[in-house]
């Protein structure tokens, strides 16, 4: 008799059927605890446990191909975030692999063959259960509920809230992006009872958070702290013994967090954003990345491109193309060889922390030079050209990092016989500020023992660079315009593409000024001169009168400024470099610069346009967006130093354009006949951090920028001194904001009218207005932690932009 292949089920009993369906539901549901003498299989998907909120699941968790491990997790956010690892460097099989609890207390996790890989250290106690906690916490009970172990006691590279942070755990990163083995960074209470964040990489260890030059009382802990112990709580906030504290930037109740020691070498406190179920940085260790030590290995070194990036310097390629932890190997050899020539090749702004074999203040470059030199084992040396001579001779190279806040410059040893400009490579560029991504950065000043200078790798480079450009150039115009027959005005289009950015000759820039006869203005920095290109374009041409760099240096920084582009920004087209001048050529500004419209010479025949307040406005949000780019979105994140109104110059439209934004970094101020202070600004507009001997930040441009828009609003020079009750003297900036606190100290209403340019004869917005003079004042405060960012600034501007116009 043939029976129909689903005979067998048909005919099942029914009460048996419905246990059997029972049975099978029951087993693929996550269980909430793990009981004496059972176990959980890799193999089974059902073999999990949950948290009673259902937020965390703990389980075998895949970290690769067959490889599990046994972990805690989130359990519904963007690929399941991983809080704790028992086995996080010892994966286990995805076949026959289990985690047990043992009926002598022991809880076991075994591979395929049975081999022991965790255990706890309960054995002989009377365990009941193993249970996951609504807080993330997976502990061991026994019958009476006290907690024999718990994994909040052994944390891999995540701190829980309300997970108690002591003097017996850390925690140590993983190795990797997307990697879970444990990694060479660590957080944890050093010696002397301080939270500390330390590289123990393959070769070296380094202590990078908190500061290491200062000591414990200026970073703000004590070592009287002997508990020590620290855990952040419901709200976001983080509580250590050693007085280190910190908080959520969302802080408050409701909201799941964690703090993680990252593979990048950070601590970051992560917030979890419910909407989406993935995570937002709520606060982090240090802000600037390239300060982690170890992080591109031995000789490797971090630049930001914006994003941080490893890198390895001239002579020197990846020691391991998968692995930066290997950092970098020489390609030539390292050994005392006195016969061996060598020279010096200068990496801007770039710093090798630690391994000072040479320590020298107040010394010449030369002499700096001159002593690592003298010893075989000095690899390269530090040497700043800010007036303090203090020279570092490194005979190792760790924890490289270029910054442009740095003020000093590494100098690479290496054989006179290498070539490096065949180690420099531009693998692409950035659309944000058409900044150029190099493997290995540019440097410049190249030493030999003789002194002498050598320009085989900036003109190798530049041969190179142009070899190529000139190819494609020329087969493109065949291919295009002769093969094709492309008219005539398109291929006008493109020779004029191919003549931006470019360097000069003197002779030329001499041609295009008529000799430098056309005089349009003259600051601290600089003579300009008007000058019509072969091209037909009408430019500025700058003579800079006090650029100290050599030649490769000064090309390097100004071709990074050439390569910004914004439309609030004066567009440099070029320029001249040789061994007495240095010139730029920029974009011509048909209006000239703002004072010129807000401060008129009277005494000039020529009148500037009157300013009316659309204008003013137009200025204000303009000058503000530049300075937000610079700030904000651009790879060298520059910063002005001379904000004031002759550095905004105004195009044929009255569209602000911020010029001489590169000067900072190329011009040594405060020499003889400048105005400037002993490093940068312009009195009136200077913050009082130069003055404080503050380290200098982009507040220094919002305190300047805050002068300026409050003169755009008033229509005079705040910076002049004024003479009140016909005694005292003070700038029209102290009188102004002094008559504000005063009226809103009277409790007065505030009158925009009083404030406004009365040439306006009332025909201004009072509401942009109003705005800008809150937001002048604002910029100006002495706590520089007080003033707004630009891009703050420009937020506020745009939120009254297209407001109606209210005539007053």
């Amino acid at each position: 008799m043939r029976h129909h292949p689903c005979s067998s089920i048909l005919s099942f009993p029914p009460l048996l059927l419905l246990f059997a369906v029972l049975f099978s539901f029951v087993s693929s549901t996550p269980q909430n605890a793990l009981y004496e003498g059972s176990f959980l299989a890799v193999e089974d998907k059902s073999g999990i446990l949950t948290s009673p909120d259902k937020f965390f699941t703990c389980g075998f968790y895949p970290v690769g191909i067959n490889a599990f491990c046994f972990s805690i997790w989130y359990t519904n956010t963007a690929n399941g975030t991983v809080v704790w690892m028992a086995n996080r460097d010892r994966a286990v099989n995805g076949h026959g692999s289990k985690i047990s609890l043992l009926k002598n207390g022991l809880m076991v996790l075994t591979d395929l063959d049975g081999t022991s890989v965790w255990s706890t250290n309960t054995t002989g106690t009377n365990v009941q259960k193993l249970e996951l906690l609504n807080s993330g916490n997976l502990i061991l009970t026994d019958p009476q509920g006290n907690i024999l172990w718990q994994s909040f006691d052994s944390p891999t590279d995540t701190l829980l809230p309300n997970q108690a942070f002591t003097k017996n755990t850390n925690l140590i990163s993983a190795k990797g992006e997307g990697m879970y083995s444990s990694g060479y960074f660590r957080f944890f209470f050093d010696n002397d009872n301080a939270l500390k964040l330390i590289y123990n990489g393959p070769e070296i260890d380094s202590l990078y958070w908190p500061n290491p030059d200062n000591t414990l009382y200026v970073n703000g802990r004590t070592n009287y702290n002997s508990t020590r112990i620290a855990l952040f709580d419901d709200m976001g906030r983080f509580l250590s013994s050693d007085q280190l504290s910190f908080s959520a930037s969302d802080m408050g109740i409701g909201i799941r967090r964690r703090l993680v020691m990252d593979y990048d070498g950070n601590l970051r406190l992560y917030s979890l954003d419910e909407s989406t179920m993935s995570w937002v940085v709520s606060w982090e260790a240090l802000p600037e990345q390239c300060s982690v030590h170890g992080l591109c290995g031995k000789n490797g070194i971090c630049v930001y491109t914006p994003k941080p990036q490893c890198s390895c310097p001239p002579g020197y390629e990846m020691t391991d193309p998968q692995d930066w932890n290997k950092g970098c190997k020489p390609l030539f050899n390292q050994s005392c060889n006195q016969t061996q020539e060598v020279r010096f090749l200068m990496l801007p702004q770039t710093q090798f922390y630690g391994y000072d074999l040479i320590y020298q203040s107040s010394v010449s470059f030369n002499t700096c030079m001159n002593l690592c030199l003298e010893s075989c084992y000095c690899q390269a040396f530090i040497y700043g050209l800010a007036g303090d001579g203090q020279c570092y001779g490194k005979d190792a190279l760790f924890n490289g990092y270029r910054s442009p806040n740095f003020p000093y410059s590494a100098y690479l040893k290496l054989p006179k016989s290498l070539n490096t400009s065949v180690y420099s490579a531009s693998n692409g560029s950035d659309p944000t500020c058409g900044s150029i991504r190099t493997e290995t950065p540019l440097g410049s000043y190249v030493y030999t023992q003789s002194g002498t200078t050598t320009w085989v790798y900036l003109y190798s480079f530049a041969l190179a660079i142009g070899a190529i450009e000139v190819f494609f150039a020329s087969f493109g115009w065949w291919f295009l315009f002769r093969r094709h027959g492309v008219p005539t005005s398109v291929e006008d289009g493109y020779q004029a593409i191919a003549s931006q950015f470019r360097k000069f000759t003197y002779k030329e820039l001499k041609k295009a000024t008529n000799r430098f006869k056309d005089e349009l203005g003259r600051g601290s920095s600089g003579v300009v001169y008007k000058g019509v290109l072969s091209d037909n374009r009408v430019v500025a041409v700058k003579k800079l009168g006090d650029i100290v760099q050599g030649e490769e240096e000064f090309w390097a920084e100004v071709t990074t400024f050439g390569r910004i582009n914004h439309m609030n920004l004066v567009r440099i087209w070029g320029f001249c470099s040789g061994s007495v001048h240095r010139l730029l050529v920029y974009e011509y500004a048909e209006n000239g610069s703002l004072d010129r419209h807000l401060f008129p010479d009277v005494s000039k025949s020529i009148k500037s346009p009157f300013l009316q307040w659309e204008d003013r406005f137009r200025i204000a949000l303009g000058t503000a967006k530049g300075l937000a780019y610079l700030h904000h979105e651009c790879l060298e994140w520059v910063i002005h130093c001379d904000m004031k109104p002759e550095n905004i110059l105004l195009d044929s439209e009255f569209e602000p354009k911020i010029a001489d934004f590169g000067l900072s970094k190329l011009s040594q101020r405060g020499g003889a006949g400048s105005e400037f202070s002993r490093i940068r600004g312009t009195k009136g507009y200077m913050a009082p951090e130069w003055a404080l001997n503050l380290p200098i930040t982009a507040k220094v441009d919002v305190y300047s920028f805050g002068v300026v828009l409050l003169e755009i609003v008033k229509g005079v020079r705040l910076s002049n001194w004024v003479l009140v009750d016909d005694a005292v003297e003070m700038t029209g900036l102290t009188m102004l904001l002094r008559e504000v606190k005063m009226t809103i100290g009277n409790e007065e209403k505030f009158c925009v009218e009083d404030v406004v340019d009365p040439q306006l004869k009332g025909k201004f917005n009072r509401k942009q207005a109003t705005t800008m003079v809150k937001i002048g004042i604002s910029c100006v405060k002495e706590d520089r932690n007080k003033r707004p960012t630009m891009d703050a600034v420009v937020q506020a501007l745009l939120e009254c932009k297209d407001d109606t116009m209210k005539m007053v």
